[in-house]
């Protein structure tokens, strides 16, 4: 293979982040620096990181809580990147960053861009009842997720997976469009389309609070919200006869004028929300 002399400078984090380092070093790329990070407080950790990675090779690793220093602007121009690759890295690169890069800065997002720009996008397109999601390969930018699209895998998904079923092919299309577009990003000048401003969503962080059940909800919107929650993510969760309960897994059930929130049966339990129950499969008490 080509350009395996080029200087790779790597941003990564969660599973995809792991994965596209672990192709990098398999196939012996030149990578001269992983920035990374730890995991959210709130979140558990449900794969393996680029940083254990990184050391078992002898890459350096750096984990800044902010690029926005001259400590790092001139550490990376000491580097001379020729390529900086950021796969679900979760801080800001700054421009005085990025643009150091010979070849190009570019980004892989987990959605089908312009669509779910921002966090969490695969969780908040199975809360909006959506029936696929994606990544999407595009030139780093000053504003998140907006620049030029290098190339896209869509990932379909039908109303009755939950979010652990899904995690996996998104993992699996970023590492299959990371290996296609590898060389074309090495070669400094990749073909790139304009995302197509008028059909951008743009969505935020998402706190544990977002996920309390509110059942004046429809029965659809809490069992969407139970499903994107659902494990290896803290889970959706509600107050039940007095204690916050995590709901695990759950369905769909009768049509009910029962006021919304009124346990309709324990066993199984069942709830009602605003127009139909929520019948509960899989719960646990929160700790």
């Amino acid at each position: 293979m080509r350009n395996k002399d080029k200087k790779i400078l790597f941003f990564g984090f969660s599973d995809i982040g792991y994965q596209c380092l672990k192709y990098l070093i398999d196939e012996e790329y030149y990578v001269i620096g992983v920035f990374t990070h730890d995991t959210d407080p709130h979140e558990k950790q449900w794969f393996k990181t680029a940083e254990s990675l990184a050391k078992e090779n002898f890459i350096p690793v750096f984990k800044p809580s902010t690029l926005k220093t001259e400590k790092w602007y001139r550490k990376v121009k000491y580097m001379q990147p020729d390529l900086i690759l950021s796969l679900y890295y979760r801080n800001i690169i700054p421009e005085e960053i990025f643009s150091q890069a010979k070849f190009g800065a570019y980004n892989m997002h987990g959605s089908y861009l312009p669509t779910y720009r921002g966090r969490a996008p695969l969780n908040w397109a199975i809360i909006n009842g959506e029936n696929y999601s994606g990544v999407s390969l595009h030139v780093l930018e000053k504003t998140f997720d907006t620049g030029a699209i290098v190339d896209q895998e869509k990932v379909e998904f039908s109303e009755n997976e939950y979010v652990a079923d899904i995690q996996p092919r998104i993992t699996d299309a970023g590492v299959k469009l990371f290996k296609r577009s590898l060389e074309k990003l090495l070669d400094g000048n990749p073909q790139t389309t304009p995302q197509d401003e008028s059909k951008a969503t743009y969505f935020g962080k998402r706190t544990p609070e977002d996920g309390r059940i509110d059942f004046n909800k429809s029965a659809k919107e809490v069992y969407n919200l139970i499903r994107a929650l659902s494990k290896p993510f803290p889970g959706a969760f509600a107050k039940i006869n007095g204690t916050d309960t995590t709901i695990w897994r759950a369905k769909i059930g009768d049509a009910t004028d029962l006021p919304a929130g009124t346990i309709a049966n324990t066993s199984p339990l069942a709830i009602a929300c605003s127009d139909k129950l929520i019948v509960v499969e899989e719960f646990e008490e929160r700790q």
